[in-house]
């Protein structure tokens, strides 16, 4: 089968086994950024995807296993940086590779800031966007090369924003497909139990090449991010879902 998947750091444990285990060979496999796997699926360019969630929704896709990517709390790799206080935010400029993360910081700052900012969509170049915005989102390896304490900015880690406005965790992407695909499944969750196994390869191999702090890769991978998907992670998207489909009359897509 062929598979589009992210190129973040945190889905290499899920595919590690594809790219270098026991699974390599069983799928062909190409990274995308997340938005980019989600067009590709509807193009039907490929038969399953690691894509956001709210694509999956959009799309009536079908999850495929019960690995995602998520966190319950503060995840690091999603960042809402400004340089005025929070309520004070007018202008946004958005990283537009993840559409689940751009509707999120929506909800974030519509729900908890009562903030609908005009926005615009810039490459992650946190200096370049706050010289054209009062506020900047930075997802995915970006974000974990940032310092959110930076002195004189305001962050928001969206992950920690969305467990204080929900108590849920947070569900960014899962595996889909346009059909149950049991086999695949089982060769995804194998990629997986490999991937968790080898933890400190990945960072070994991956942390320099993007740029990333060896120990923060490692507490990221291990930690903040889950892959396993509970009844409560899934409690969280389906709320998730509801209130980013209640958004997208103020904010069209």
């Amino acid at each position: 089968m062929h598979l589009s998947a992210v190129s973040y750091l945190n889905t290499r444990p899920l595919v590690w086994g594809l790219m270098s285990g026991p699974q390599s060979g069983q799928v062909q496999l190409d990274f995308d950024l997340p938005s980019v796997c989600a067009q590709r699926l509807a193009n039907k360019e490929v038969e399953a995807g690691l894509v956001p969630v709210i694509e999956a929704a959009r799309q009536h896709l079908t999850q495929i296993g019960g690995l995602g990517i998520a966190c319950t709390g503060a995840v690091r790799s999603i960042q809402l940086i400004s340089k005025v206080p929070i309520p004070e935010i007018r202008t946004l400029a958005l990283d537009s590779s993840s559409r689940s993360s751009v509707m999120l910081a929506r909800i974030i700052l519509d729900q908890g800031y009562k903030v609908i900012p005009e926005t615009n969509v810039m490459p992650p170049d946190l200096a370049a966007m706050l010289g054209k915005s009062d506020a900047a989102l930075i997802i995915g390896d970006p974000a974990l090369r940032l310092d959110p304490n930076a002195d004189g900015l305001h962050a928001l880690d969206l992950g920690e924003e969305w467990f204080k406005l929900t108590s849920l965790p947070m569900v960014f992407a899962i595996w889909a497909g346009h059909k149950q695909e049991p086999d695949l499944a089982k060769i995804l969750e194998a990629s997986y139990e490999y991937g968790k196994a080898n933890l400190s390869d990945i960072v070994m191999a991956e942390a320099a090449e993007r740029n990333i702090w060896p120990g923060l890769a490692y507490e990221y991978m291990d930690s903040i991010i889950q892959y396993e998907l509970t009844e409560n992670h899934k409690r969280g998207m389906k709320l998730y879902i509801e209130e980013a489909m209640k958004m997208e009359e103020k904010y069209p897509v």
